[in-house]
């Protein structure tokens, strides 16, 4: 396929005609194309086709049928009919009354083509452009941000399904493949085994044999990589993707002991970060919050939260879900300076914070960084203590620290914590501590000779001292209300997008489906102020409402 870009047309004018009886009042796709006027030019996606071929059906159509697709929860299949059938996606999308669409397969090519070449953003920075120019969205300002968990496409395993799946998927490709090499070497308790789905098999409930079974299953797809690897056998077959995941998963849960398959040790597996969780899904992984346990991936949305304006979706971040969210403050931000939308103030959960993200934010960006602050747990290390770290006298500029007892530290040394993080360590001379009789006071190891503090770099120890302050006041408290609203577009997102479960495999198609997210509740959200539909209130409780006033 290729594309012969288009400049966008007007609507043909017995589609005004037709579209403006059948929605006297308007409709969301009418209203979208008459206040915000074509969204998605065909230039816009010119780098994802090639210079020949049949001519594709427009990019720029296409991009804005998906984001519709979005926002109605439709299959592709019904998508594709809504595009024949339907008036008032014709008249977004400048349709004759009588054109036939297309088959629904081509938004699935189209999804691959955006994934391949990383434009989904481009849909969602075309529907913020279009804000900008009808006055619906300005840089500065207020925005927050937060986060959710995304189960994977694919089915949760357990361990014994992992596995057993694993070598189920890559004997399957092995018998497509090479089935007449196969077919001479395989175990005849194979094709009893790994014929069908393992979640149609019966596991044993007792322990030592669910742990027969996955020493069994080991011991089974160890066979089959020697094989694979042996030079008898056809090179093509160690490039199949299947087997390369059955290798990886093998490697990481199983191991020789004395010749035999034997499995792992928790302490000798990889961490979750690299772990596989399913054979389907090779980008997804297994994490947890709090109560959540999830195999799959997390999102980001941060909204503007102005509240005489409309709030708009302006950055949507999808990583995988074991990365915390005390990383990704510098990574909204950088996609929100991008699309010259940083705001004056950033509000966000405890997740997001840590000094370092502070001092960023503000020094990198000129943001500022508002979210609570993980409470400090030592003792001699609270601000309140008589011997906490807030009752030292630093001395950044001659490097030393004095205790309130007068007692000048004797060595000051740069240094990397256990996440590899720029630190200084300053240690007082035991001969001075022992000689002073509130060492126990100070320390907290009752062998301890000496005191020794922490610190973060100037910026960042500075920037945790303010925010720590400015945290402690009633002002600060309130204005942290305003957090609370994105957990409503989390909930929008989840009841009217389905943004709690990938509806693709990988973590490229996973964000588009979130850009696409963000786009589709833009447009939710631009069509409601532009037609006066109130805000819905935030829901109480009967028993709620009968609290007495404090």
């Amino acid at each position: 396929m290729s594309m012969q870009p288009r400049e966008p047309v007007e609507v043909p004018v017995e589609t005004v005609r037709v579209a403006r009886a059948a929605f006297p009042k308007g409709s969301l796709a009418i209203r979208v194309r008459d206040e915000l006027g074509v969204l998605f030019a065909d230039e816009q996606f010119v780098g994802l086709f090639p210079v020949r071929g049949k001519p594709a059906w427009s990019p720029g159509r296409l991009a804005m049928v998906l984001v519709l697709q979005f926002v109605e929860g439709l299959t592709d299949r019904q998508a594709a009919e809504a595009v024949r059938a339907r008036i008032d996606w014709k008249f977004a999308l400048g349709l004759e009354l009588a054109d036939p669409g297309f088959d629904f397969s081509v938004l699935s090519e189209f999804r691959d083509r955006l994934v391949g070449g990383d434009a989904g953003r481009a849909v969602l920075d075309a529907i913020l452009v279009a804000a900008k120019d009808r006055g619906l969205l300005a840089s500065g300002g207020k925005a927050r941000t937060d986060s959710t968990h995304v189960l994977s496409s694919a089915r949760e395993l357990n361990w014994l399904e992992l596995v057993g799946e694993t070598l189920r998927a890559a004997l399957n490709v092995v018998a497509h493949a090479e089935p007449d090499w196969l077919s001479a070497r395989a175990l005849p308790d194979w094709f009893r085994h790994y014929a069908t789905r393992i979640e149609d098999s019966r596991f044993p409930k007792a322990h030592t044999k669910r742990v027969e079974v996955g020493r069994r299953i080991g011991a089974d797809g160890m066979s089959l990589l020697r094989m694979v690897w042996a030079d008898d056998a056809p090179p093509a077959l160690r490039e199949l993707p299947e087997v390369g995941i059955l290798r990886q998963v093998w490697v990481q849960h199983f191991h020789l002991v004395e010749g035999e398959v034997a499995r792992r040790d928790p302490k000798d597996r990889p961490p979750g970060a690299k772990r596989l969780v399913t054979p389907y899904d090779i980008e997804a992984r297994g994490s947890v919050k709090r109560d959540t346990m999830w195999d799959g991936y997390k999102v980001h949305l941060t909204e503007t939260c102005e509240p005489d304006a409309v709030h708009l979706v302006t950055e949507v971040t999808t990583t995988v879900a074991t990365v915390p969210d005390d990383r990704m403050a510098a990574v909204v931000h950088t996609g929100l300076a991008r699309r010259g939308l940083l705001p004056d103030e950033h509000w966000v959960d405890a997740g997001y914070t840590n000094s370092s993200a502070l001092a960023a934010s503000r020094i990198d960006h000129g943001v500022d960084l508002h979210g609570p602050l993980v409470p400090v747990t030592v003792a001699q290390a609270r601000g309140e203590g008589t011997y906490g770290q807030d009752a030292f006298t630093i001395d950044w500029d001659n490097q030393h620290v004095t205790c309130p007892n007068g007692i000048t530290s004797t060595q000051w040394h740069h240094r990397r914590s256990e996440e590899q993080l720029p630190v200084i360590r300053v240690r007082f001379s035991p001969a001075d501590c022992r000689a002073c009789p509130s060492l126990r006071d100070c320390v907290n190891s009752p062998k301890a000779q000496r005191r020794e503090i922490t610190l973060r770099p100037r910026h960042e120890y500075e920037a945790l001292h303010q925010a720590r302050q400015l945290q402690a006041t009633d002002e600060w408290k309130d204005r942290y209300k305003i957090r609370a609203g994105v957990e409503g577009t989390i909930s929008q997102g989840v009841q009217a997008c389905g943004l709690r479960r990938s509806r693709y495999r990988g973590l490229g198609k996973t964000s588009l489906q979130h850009q696409l997210t963000g786009a589709a509740i833009n447009l939710i959200r631009i069509n409601a102020w532009l037609s006066d539909q109130p805000r819905a209130r935030t829901r109480t409780s009967p028993l709620t409402a009968l609290r007495p006033a404090a």
